[in-house]
């Protein structure tokens, strides 16, 4: 399916749940429930809440149906409502985090294949990403993670986009000084 037709179905459906067919909210949950999830489980690291999250996502959406805009992307609108309810639920009740300082020791970088697992870099990177102060963290996982240009980022953070661009350049930094050995060879696409 093209990226018009995804559009064109999240609008039919959004125009369907409008009309009184609230079935076709089905097909919106069905589309995007996985990466709500996923959203939200890089937020607070915990299947089950993410899950509760996500849920609450979906209903706090429903409820604001009729004030998505259609000049943007459906996706854009839902996972900015997602991105705040997420920040605001981690305000309330934050996750366990620990701070880069306490990030354990990368293995030995020499080893017999010239360096750490692709796996096992990547881990740690995410590990380093999920210890950073949050607005680094939020700004790095949409772009990264979520695969999301800076106008989108700014779109679900609700930041102008040089503010993102901004974290986005500090966070890398600080994951440059915190984790150099992972960071040898270039992971990161630069914004």
């Amino acid at each position: 399916m093209s990226v018009s037709e995804d559009r064109s179905e999240d609008r039919t459906n959004v125009e369907r749940v409008l009309g009184g067919d609230i079935s076709a909210f089905e097909g919106i949950v069905r589309r995007w429930q996985g990466p709500l999830i996923n959203l939200a489980y890089r937020f607070c690291r915990d299947r089950g809440r993410a899950e509760e999250m996500a849920q609450e996502a979906f209903l706090r959406a429903y409820r604001a149906l009729a004030q998505w805009r259609k000049d943007a992307a459906f996706s854009t609108w839902l996972f900015a409502l997602a991105t705040n309810l997420y920040r605001s639920e981690l305000r309330r009740i934050p996750a366990h985090t620990v701070s880069l300082d306490e990030i354990a020791e990368l293995g030995d970088a020499r080893a017999f294949d010239g360096g750490l697992e692709d796996h096992d870099r990547d881990l740690a990177v995410r590990r380093a990403v999920l210890a950073l102060p949050p607005k680094y963290r939020e700004a790095l996982i949409l772009f990264y993670f979520h695969e999301m240009d800076v106008a989108s980022a700014a779109r679900s953070l609700r930041l102008p986009e040089g503010t993102v661009k901004a974290r986005l350049s500090r966070g890398r930094e600080v994951l440059r000084s915190k984790l150099p050995r992972a960071l040898a060879v270039p992971r990161l696409k630069e914004a």
